[in-house]
């Protein structure tokens, strides 16, 4: 298989691409940019378990910065919408604000309380439909406040082993909002002295492979 996206191409490759969006649609996964800001598809019951540690105080809006709170408010009012749109609505058009709209829309991807949700064609190449996970998922979002924190830990726990890469850039990401954004509830016994499962070989290159995860 060729991978260029070009007419000399393989299909396969614009079909592999084509496939993102279908998928984010079926709402049988959840699909959002997470993993150091990576595409990442989530399973239903891990993403509310996520969801509810990576907000332990419920939305903290005052820990988001204004930028952020600001697409938020816009995506709750209506989602999904396109990256040109949704700068527009939030007034960060234009190579000066590139870097402000990005490090907003990290804040929100890193606490799921955003979600990308099917594709816009604005020309000639398509843009990803981002969307507030309280419109888009509101069974999910709705499932997650009510959650108790230590059975989403426990979900977690069952779903991500220890050494998981998933798993260590959660860890990472729940303790920077327990330090901006309230304390995040105790992980319960029982893991202490559990023996790592290391990385297999290239995991830390940047290829993350099925059998790493």
């Amino acid at each position: 298989m060729r991978w260029e996206w070009d007419e000399s191409g393989d299909q396969g490759v614009a079909d592999l691409w084509n496939l993102r969006g279908e998928l984010s649609t079926t709402r049988k996964v959840v699909y959002t940019k997470w993993y150091r800001g990576r595409a990442t598809y989530f399973s239903r019951p891990l993403f509310v378990a996520m969801l509810r540690r990576l907000n332990p105080e419920g939305v903290a809006r005052e820990a988001l910065s204004a930028p952020a709170r600001r697409i938020l408010d816009i995506l709750e009012g209506e989602s999904p919408l396109s990256t040109k749109e949704l700068k527009r609505l939030s007034a960060l058009k234009g190579r000066a604000n590139e870097a402000v709209y990005e490090r907003a829309l990290r804040e929100l991807w890193q606490r799921l309380l955003i979600v990308a949700f099917g594709e816009v064609d604005e020309g000639a190449f398509p843009s990803l439909a981002v969307g507030a996970t309280s419109v888009i998922f509101e069974e999910l979002y709705a499932e997650g406040q009510r959650l108790a924190p230590m059975e989403a830990e426990r979900r977690i726990l069952a779903t991500l082993p220890e050494g998981n890469l998933f798993l260590k850039h959660f860890r990472k990401l729940e303790a920077e909002q327990a330090r901006t954004g309230g304390s995040a509830a105790p992980v319960p016994p029982g893991r202490k002295g559990t023996k790592r499962r290391e990385p297999r070989r290239g995991a830390e290159s940047g290829v993350i492979r099925f059998e790493d995860l």
